[in-house]
């Protein structure tokens, strides 16, 4: 297929259209639960009191503002793609906001800016003298902004292509930073459930992660994996494909074609309350056989190689092991010639992911 044919094809995937909607329209639509602006994201497009005060300044000031992206469901409601932290900066400012809980956030305060030092400590409305005049707040909410939508029709892979690829400017998210505002959008109750197994003691015991790595949800993503690692999707992997990109698909994947967790959530605590009993922070240590030691922090490859085998045959081992006899177990696998030519090979990571998820199926298998 030729340039032209895929620009033709693809754009008969994707249904837009623009709409200019005053800042009163939008204000009304959101108190009536027609646009979800995901408060959740607060937490990763968080603005400062500065960044939000000029942006009110832009308003009232008719500076251009760049386009609101949304996605129409298919109860009509609007999806916010690109513009989460601007509509919030609206709504917390005339005293609209919700906070994730449903709960009304105090409407926020102006701080100075460059062009309007006056707006110094103003607020929407209220007795005081630093609320907005009447006329003042008559003039904001007949302010108008772009709107851009892409329909219901659209492939759903439209969305999260959009998302992506707008919301890369600001604060450089990590990525599962990103594949959380995705899953959000696709399945909250979905994503909470990801959030408590990733608070789990047994977990956070076993995988002692950094600060940093913490503020970058990798504690989330490694809950991701193993819910991705133990689906079937695993075994489209060609052996090119970018990891982060297949664990976005995949995800989405089984968010669409089940039914919840499941089974997973229980395999995922009995996992880990069976390694935090034998193992402890050890459980994903490089195992250094010159000196007979497990040392260093959480490794990947060791979660990968160990994660899928144990959890599908959790029962059998937590009848069978204990400390010592699972150490045992897992020195063993870090001697193994296959872990070893495994690791030792120059492969894609998510080529490698994959040999080591096949491995570790063998290797856990408990035979009666």
């Amino acid at each position: 297929m030729g340039l032209q044919e895929e620009i033709d094809q693809k754009a008969k995937e994707i249904h837009t259209d623009s709409y200019t909607m005053s800042i009163g329209e939008l204000m009304s639509i959101y108190e009536s639960e027609e646009i979800d602006i995901h408060p959740e994201f607060q937490r990763v497009f968080q603005w400062s009191d500065d960044q939000k005060s000029t942006f009110i300044e832009s308003i009232l000031l008719g500076i251009p503002i760049p386009p609101i992206f949304v996605a129409q469901g298919e109860d009509g409601i609007w999806d916010v793609i690109d513009g989460v932290q601007r509509l919030s900066t609206i709504y917390e400012f005339t005293g609209l906001f919700k906070d994730d809980e449903g709960i009304q956030v105090a409407p926020s305060t102006m701080t100075q800016t460059s062009l309007l030092p006056s707006l110094e400590g103003k607020v929407w409305e209220g007795e005081s003298e630093n609320a907005f005049t009447k006329e003042q707040r008559i003039n904001f909410k007949r302010e108008k902004l772009d709107i851009k939508i892409i329909k219901k029709a659209s492939d759903p892979d439209a969305k999260y292509e959009l998302f992506q690829r707008l919301n890369t400017g600001g604060k450089k998210l990590s990525p599962q930073e990103s594949r959380d505002c995705l899953i959000i959008m696709e399945d909250k109750p979905f994503f909470y459930k990801i959030k408590r197994l990733a608070d789990h003691g047994a977990f956070q015991e076993c995988v002692p992660l950094s600060d940093r790595l913490k503020d970058q949800k990798f504690d989330v993503e490694l809950v991701t994996r193993f819910i991705v690692y133990r689906s079937d999707e695993i075994k489209a992997i060609q052996g090119n494909e970018n990891v982060e990109k297949f664990l976005d698909k995949s995800i989405l994947n089984i968010i669409h074609h089940s039914k919840g967790l499941g089974s997973e959530v229980e395999a995922f605590k009995k996992t880990f309350d069976f390694l935090n009993r034998t193992l402890g922070e050890k459980s994903f240590q490089k195992y250094y056989a010159d000196s007979e030691r497990f040392k260093g922090g959480f490794k990947l490859g060791p979660y990968e190689a160990i994660i899928v085998g144990l959890s599908e045959n959790i029962d059998d081992y937590i009848a069978n092991y204990d400390e010592t006899t699972f150490e045992h177990k897992i020195v063993e696998m870090y001697k193994s010639e296959n872990y070893k030519t495994i690791m030792g090979k120059n492969l894609r990571p998510i080529a490698r992911m994959k040999q080591l998820i096949a491995n570790s199926r063998d290797f856990f298998h408990h035979e009666d």
